[in-house]
């Protein structure tokens, strides 16, 4: 029935369609031969999505009002294989080169607060820090400091969220070039789908405003993640949902997310109270989904979705990308004018990115 519901929205949006695309697209967004709830997550070509070609919208709707995501796949010029060999190689290098990129919190000696490196073993019972992550952002160069603008405590948070990148620099030349260029051309592509997605919620849900708060990303970030395998196990690593033993915590995001879990198992989304197995986002793809904050500026018209990974036995690596509101973005109502849950506390994201990073250790966003 909705995949009957969904076609009439199809044939509504489609210009001309005929009748030997139609199936082939439906079938490619929405595989008729499913076998597993989430087999039915709608699947959206990249190129469709950043052309903003409408007949995206309805798939990514529905995938986001019943399951909380969707796929962006057959991204031109990506190779998820190629991000993995360098993020493995990245975290195997010497631990002395890595201190070199540690963000100041773990190197006094560095200045970067933000960017940079984040060795994470320091809990080895926490289910939330038990996971090492290299932070790259949008700015690769900032505007000097000036004390005599700064005259306030947010002037200076927006000139820190505007923190240059830190990379390798290891000797080896062709490595640290082509380290840089793989994960600045990622970044990228995980901008460009963050972006395009908002853009499709606005039409989807006739909030043209909606991407005016997306006009700029200064705290956007995109982690590279490692997490190890565990030798000791505790009794906070269980999941007080159902038991289940974890390795990343239950939660939801708070802004736009685009992650990928390359072929690693684990990831698994809350549906209809009850923990599913995502399918992985595969060698060219992304699994994208949004959190509580845009959830409330929208209305709830779309969710944010419950998420957690369990324990596997193997060494797992993933990328979060995270695309947050512009610093002045008011969010303190929604696209209907409703009093949100940050606006109870906050007007601008800016207020309420300073909080957040207070709240929790400053290299998890």
């Amino acid at each position: 029935m909705l995949k009957t519901i969904t076609l009439g929205l199809l044939l509504g949006v489609l210009v001309a369609p005929s009748s030997a695309f139609l199936p082939d697209l439906l079938e490619k967004l929405w595989p008729q031969d499913s076998k597993e709830i989430f087999d039915t997550v709608a699947r959206i070509p990249y190129t469709d999505l950043l052309n903003e070609n409408p007949y995206v919208d309805p798939f990514i709707l529905h995938s986001m009002t019943h399951y909380g995501f969707f796929y962006v796949v057959d991204v031109p010029e990506y190779s998820a294989s190629d991000e993995l060999t360098y993020l493995q190689k990245f975290f195997n290098l010497p631990e002395g080169v890595k201190h070199g990129l540690e963000i100041k919190k773990h190197n006094s000696a560095n200045k970067n607060a933000y960017r940079g490196y984040c060795p994470g073993l320091d809990d080895v019972h926490s289910t939330l820090q038990f996971k090492n992550v290299f932070n790259i952002g949008p700015h690769e160069t900032r505007v000097p400091f000036n004390n005599e603008t700064m005259d306030s405590d947010m002037e200076k948070l927006r000139y820190e969220v505007q923190e240059p990148n830190v990379w390798p620099e290891t000797g080896d030349c062709d490595f640290d070039k082509h380290f840089k260029e793989v994960f600045q051309k990622g970044f990228e592509h995980r901008r460009s789908i963050g972006r395009a997605f908002v853009k499709s919620i606005a039409r989807s849900l006739s909030m043209p405003s909606l991407p005016s708060l997306f006009t700029e990303d200064e705290f956007s970030a995109m982690g590279l993640r490692k997490y190890p395998v565990r030798g000791e196990i505790n009794t906070n690593m269980y999941s007080d949902f159902d038991g289940t033993l974890l390795r990343e915590l239950e939660h939801v995001d708070s802004t736009v997310t685009v992650l990928s879990t390359f072929n690693n198992s684990g990831l698994q989304m809350l549906y209809k109270n009850e923990y599913r197995e995502a399918p992985v986002s595969g060698e060219n793809g992304f699994i994208v989904n949004i959190g509580k904050l845009v959830e409330d500026i929208i209305d709830s018209k779309m969710m944010s979705v419950r998420h957690r990974v369990v324990e596997v036995p193997f060494t797992r690596y993933s990328i979060t990308y995270f695309l947050g509101p512009q610093f002045d973005a008011d969010i303190s109502r929604s696209m209907t004018g409703q009093l949100t849950e940050a606006g109870r506390k906050y007007t601008i994201f800016g207020e309420w990115i300073k909080d957040y990073l207070g709240a929790i250790e400053l290299f998890y966003y």
